[in-house]
């Protein structure tokens, strides 16, 4: 049998614990490197829920890669015995003419999914906890939910170390390298040879590879809680939902039962500055828009949060992620820039940066967002 490869995957946090889980599983000798430790709150996975959802409005072409990851969430519950995911439904409303509405449509339509479409009356009446507006519609996503992002990433990279993987905690890796033959991965303690790497470290990207062709912007995210005054919001599992406009906004009811956490879109949100340097303190002014959007759309909840989180996101300008190599660097494997819809599909992008990694080549619908020849038109 020939030798397994050597495989350092930089950064354990979103994408870097399901790619060490899926390296580790098909016999890889892999060693993560983390400047924290998997499950930290100072990178772009905190926020104790992320949505899980079968029905894309970005882009139809994700659909494929969604049942994927549908499937192995499923295998890495089983395989660990930890509930990482909730299937409650997703709720996605706004003017019926607005483009999301439609592509979420399509998608729905192309690839068969689980869904209901809800007119004005039928949304006041089925979801009171949402003032609907004229023209509005929703289509619920059956096949959806939420995601516990800390747990899960824990969760991944203590499966990759039963599996073999060795995780280096607290140790941020300085400079990678391609040689001839393979790759150094240089950190405080010295240089260690790999034959390829897997580069998943988040908010760091702009650092650790600076020469980097595409831009991804760091921005500095909000998500607030907040209780509601009545018992409108927890009467039944209520589903996740996304506002499409006038504002763009998210929500997922807290598994706790006690509170409903919002945050918003890129644009809402100011650039990070340092990541090594993120302000997490969340000014009064901030929480405006946030006010704003209780006001207007969801009257139930206490318009003063209970609790504030701030953490980092990274994206591209076409908002496609960076999967696959680095341009002269085959041996280095980049997965970057999920412009705020990547948890969901984390255990799908760990086995196809396990796919690159070991065979330079995936099976799965990623021509879209390869890096090769890659532009941001």
């Amino acid at each position: 049998m020939p030798a397994s490869k050597r495989v350092a995957v930089v950064g354990v946090g979103t994408m870097g614990s399901q790619a060490a889980w899926r390296l580790a599983a098909r016999g890889a000798e892999v060693v993560g490197y983390d400047r924290f430790a998997p499950g930290h709150d100072r990178g772009a996975a905190g926020g104790e829920t992320r949505i899980f959802r079968s029905a894309h409005f970005e882009d139809s072409r994700y659909v494929p890669l969604l049942q994927h990851a549908d499937t192995l969430w499923e295998r890495l519950q089983e395989e660990t015995g930890r509930e990482l995911r909730r299937l409650t439904g997703c709720l996605l409303m706004g003017p019926t003419e607005h483009h999301q509405m439609a592509t979420v449509l399509e998608s729905i339509a192309e690839h068969g999914l689980d869904h209901e479409v809800l007119d004005v009356d039928a949304l006041a009446k089925r979801f009171p906890q949402f003032r609907i507006e004229d023209g509005d519609a929703a289509v619920l996503d059956r096949h959806a939910g939420f995601i516990r992002p800390e747990l899960t990433i824990q969760t991944a990279a203590r499966r990759a170390e039963e599996l073999g993987a060795v995780i280096h905690r607290y140790t941020p890796v300085r400079e990678i390298v391609p040689v001839a033959n393979g790759v150094e991965i240089r950190t405080d303690a010295g240089s260690e040879h790999f034959d390829t790497a897997v580069v998943t470290v988040g908010p760091w990207v702009n650092n650790l590879l600076p020469d980097l062709p595409w831009e991804v912007d760091i921005r500095r995210l909000i998500s607030a809680w907040y209780v509601p005054t009545t018992d409108t919001w927890f009467g039944e599992e209520l589903p996740a939902f996304i506002r499409t406009a006038p504002t763009h906004c998210y929500g997922l009811p807290s598994p706790d039962g006690v509170s409903v956490k919002l945050g918003l879109s890129r644009a809402l949100h100011r650039p990070a500055g340092d990541p090594n340097h993120l302000d997490r303190t969340v000014e009064p002014e901030e929480l405006e828009i946030f006010t704003e959007l209780i006001g207007r759309h969801m009257p139930d909840l206490n318009p003063d949060p209970v609790r504030l989180s701030v953490y980092m996101e990274g994206y591209t300008e076409s908002s496609r992620p960076l999967v696959g190599p680095l341009p002269g660097a085959e041996n280095v494997v980049l997965l970057a820039g999920f412009s705020g819809h990547g948890f969901k599909l984390s255990p799908a992008f760990g086995d196809i940066a396990a796919d690159l990694a070991l065979d330079g080549t995936s099976p799965r619908p990623v021509d879209f967002l390869s890096t090769l020849d890659r532009t941001e038109a």
